[in-house]
């Protein structure tokens, strides 16, 4: 559980602010050191690491941040008043009733912040070019600061209060950075004191066991503090502890917190955090791996190449254009911009940190991985238009130092966004990337929340599991970082079905546990193509639905069925709700007739056939559908979504297309294909070739449809029986795609994970079995193809592809 008002050293900003790395010190090199002497190499290579090397103080982009920096610390400098249950007046810690309640949590988190601020000054101080670097002052205010912290609270023998997080991890990290940063400045007896308190809140005994709060992302912060209070008190046995303790992290897991063998990634044992926590993992074993490269600890599990695999295979996916996509980070997404804060957190912060981190880790993989990687983090910097990342100004300066060395060198080329499917079933996520465009698909089952709150965060956040389909087009990186999650209509998000019954902020609980209790959600693919499904259960609500996404090579086909509710409200699937930023004046076009680009307005589309969003892409709508219309702007704030968050009131224009099912519907349905990037004049042509697409089944036991100019037919069978030319025996996800080489690729899941026996029957002429799973105990080819499957329940819901020669 994270810190609210936790600033530059917490966890919540671990990546873009005084964590940050650089290229390590001797790295990939081995030290020929005495015991004695491998201590001080260990803080040397650690003050290397959170304050950069390699970079040119006199040239932007660090100029201008190391002068920010310094002015950063010299109001930190004029203001800091030591003073009982506080440092600065602002941030007062001293909590006259600690417990673990919101009061509490907000008091740690300000202890956490107080030192937070002394970072800030640290790096003030040890930096070049901030106007405060060597100055006298600083460090004697550094000093007074941290001796009154150790003082007045963080010291052996005092009772935490508030969030774990800031005693175990934000404090001792902070607290140890700055003992390796003022280590020849420290008094003896004050640095004793200081790791005697490391010492009592961080005892060896938190990383005993892969539970609770020691598991994924927080065991690597953990392993940090350990290996840091070893590296400063010079103790061979903390530095060795935090190096075994990273092995359990390796491995992969099959529920709860950490990496899986599809690459998902889970924190808070039921929320997808690729983009948060995972970060954060990704981050820190960077900077351990760096750390203890070549020294008598360094980490040899060769476990830790499953944290290279994951580079490519867990976080390369939900990279887009320099943007971590939001359906994996949480209630991160409310960390728009907090009270008093200069400086706003969004998808492409979070990413560009992403990107930091996996450079630093490149440099203790192997050559052919880094060299990969250094090509695609090229290629994301020099796509992210929208918020270049050596102009973010969220990074550090180890960070920056970082991915401008990228930019510069001349010998990596950048690497193309790739094309493709990628299914995460152990965490209800999935990616989707064509040329020109990408879409992101989050949902919830009995295993992964309906979306997680927590610490006064992401309070409305309730309908993001429910089908939310993200995307963006090529002139769409801003879609969700700008101002998007304080001004939406949470009840309205993209892709959703929804119920409009009015929930209470954090409704369900804190940190995911609501979870509905489904088993069918999830899909096949081939890796190119996708079926996907989700059994919908509203959250607090008694809205049912099923729902499914084909996605195709230049289209999102989208269904619904079996919607039924008796909350005494509207229940809506909303079509699509785009941000049109402050101006709001995208054209919008339906059947041909253009609506006011500019002023609010609302229309019912009956028998619409399709829709044009200018600059964003294209709807159809098979069969003609009434689709309501509305251009409205929105305001909101941050704090609205987020207890920490700024009040200043925020205005974007909406562009909403929603199907209104009514109250308390029976059975209702929709149909429609998404677009991205398409054009006027194509979005007309597609809804005009009706042979196109044919919806084969949409009712409550079937959903499933076919492609003939793609060769490709998906159907997801809720039940089993018929669509088209498929039939199943039992609940699965079937994909089919043609291959003009005369060949066939079948992809059968088991989503609900309960499968022990299945039989898929194609009415197709095949006339061999080329390739096939072990799962499939056997099959029949001729007029048509029977494959009969063995237990799939433990395929974790993954595809089993058969490939055959078609007749």
């Amino acid at each position: 559980m994270m810190s609210r008002w936790s600033r530059p050293w917490s966890r919540r900003a671990f990546l873009a602010a005084g964590s940050g790395t650089a290229a390590v010190l001797g790295l990939g090199t081995t030290w020929a050191l005495t015991a004695s002497e491998e201590f001080p190499a260990l803080r040397a290579k650690w003050r290397t690491l959170i304050l950069g090397e390699g970079f040119d103080p006199a040239a932007e982009p660090f100029r201008s941040r190391l002068a920010d920096l310094g002015g950063t610390a010299g109001r930190y400098l004029a203001t800091m008043a030591p003073a009982a249950g506080s440092l600065w007046p602002d941030l007062v810690y001293a909590d006259r009733e600690p417990d673990t309640d919101e009061e509490s949590y907000a008091f740690s988190s300000r202890l956490n912040g107080s030192y937070g601020r002394l970072g800030t000054l640290a790096q003030a101080y040890c930096q070049p070019g901030t106007g405060l670097t060597g100055d006298p002052r600083v460090r004697d205010a550094l000093l007074t600061g941290l001796g009154h912290l150790h003082d007045d609270v963080y010291h052996a023998g005092q009772v935490p209060y508030g969030n774990w997080y800031n005693w175990q991890i934000g404090i001792p990290q902070a607290l140890l950075d700055l003992c390796v940063l003022l280590y020849d400045a420290l008094p003896p007896a004050r640095l004793a004191g200081f790791l005697a308190a490391v010492d009592h809140f961080v005892p060896d005994s938190v990383v005993a066991g892969y539970t609770g709060n020691s598991t994924g992302a927080n065991r690597v912060d953990l392993c940090r503090v350990l290996a840091l209070r070893g590296a400063v008190g010079a103790d061979a046995g903390k530095v060795a502890l935090a190096r075994d303790a990273l092995s359990p992290v390796f491995r992969y897991v099959t529920s709860g917190d950490g990496l899986y063998a599809d690459g998902s990634f889970i924190q808070h044992r039921s929320v997808p955090y690729t983009g948060s926590y995972g970060a954060v993992l990704l981050g820190g074993l960077g900077l351990l791996f760096a750390l203890l490269a070549g020294s008598g600890w360094e980490v040899t599990d060769p476990g830790r190449q499953h944290v290279f695999d994951a580079v490519e295979r867990a976080w390369a996916p939900f990279v887009y254009d320099g943007l971590v996509m939001d359906g994996v980070s949480g209630r991160a997404i409310s960390r728009g911009r907090a009270a008093g804060a200069r400086l706003q957190q969004d998808d492409h912060t979070r990413g560009h940190a992403v990107l930091a981190a996996i450079t630093l880790l490149g440099q203790g993989a192997s050559a052919a991985e880094n060299a990969r990687w250094r090509g695609l983090v090229k290629g994301w910097m020099e796509r992210d238009r929208t918020s270049p990342p050596l102009a973010d100004p969220t990074l550090s300066v180890p960070h920056l130092a970082r991915l401008k060395a990228v930019q510069d060198d001349a010998s990596v080329a950048a690497v193309p966004e790739p094309t493709g499917h990628r299914l995460f079933p152990c965490m209800a996520r999935a990616t989707h990337r064509r040329p020109g465009w990408a879409a992101s698909l989050s949902m919830a089952d009995r295993r992964i929340s309906h979306y997680e709150t927590g610490d006064g965060e992401n309070l409305r956040g309730w309908h993001t599991g429910a089908g939310m389909l993200y995307w963006w087009a090529a002139s769409g990186g801003d879609q969700y970082s700008d101002a998007f999650w304080p001004t939406v209509d949470p009840y309205r998000l993209p892709g959703t079905t929804a119920s409009r019954k009015v929930l209470a902020d954090g409704a369900g609980g804190d940190w995911g546990a609501a979870k509905p209790d489904v088993h069918w959600v999830g899909g096949a693919t081939d890796g190119q193509r996708a079926a996907v499904g989700q059994y919908l259960k509203g959250l607090l609500s008694s809205l049912r639905a099923k729902k499914s996404w084909f996605f195709l090579d230049d289209a999102v086909v989208c269904l619904g069925a079996g919607i039924t509710c008796a909350d005494g409200t509207a229940v809506e699937t909303t079509v699509d709700n785009r941000n049109l930023g402050a101006a709001g004046d995208a054209p919008f076009t339906a059947d041909g007739t253009a609506r006011s680009a500019g002023a609010a307005w609302s229309r019912t589309l009956t028998g619409a056939g399709w829709a044009h969003l200018g600059g964003h892409g294209g709807y159809v709508f098979p069969g003609g559908a009434t689709v309501r219309a509305l251009r409205e702007a929105r305001d909101g704030s941050w704090s609205l979504i987020d207890k920490g968050g700024s009040t200043a009131v925020l205005t974007r224009t909406y562009q909403t297309l929603y199907v209104d099912h009514g109250t308390d519907p029976t059975d209702a349905t929709y149909a429609y294909v998404l677009l991205p990037g398409a054009t006027v004049e194509a979005t007309r042509a597609r809804a005009a070739d009706t042979g196109w697409l044919s919806v084969l089944a949409n009712s409550n036991r079937l959903q499933g449809v076919s492609v003939p100019s793609a060769g490709f037919t998906g159907v997801n069978f809720w039940f089993g029986g018929t669509a088209g030319a498929l039939t199943a025996s039992d609940p699965c996800c079937v994909v089919v795609c043609e291959k003009a080489d005369g060949t066939a690729v079948i992809v059968v899941s088991d989503p609900m994970r309960m499968r022990t026996g299945l039989t898929v029957t194609w009415r197709r002429a095949v006339t061999a079995v080329m390739s096939a799973p072990a799962t499939l105990v056997s099959s029949a080819t001729g007029a048509e193809l029977t494959l009969t499957f063995g237990d799939l329940s433990g395929t974790a819901g993954a595809g089993q592809q058969v490939t055959v020669g078609l007749g």
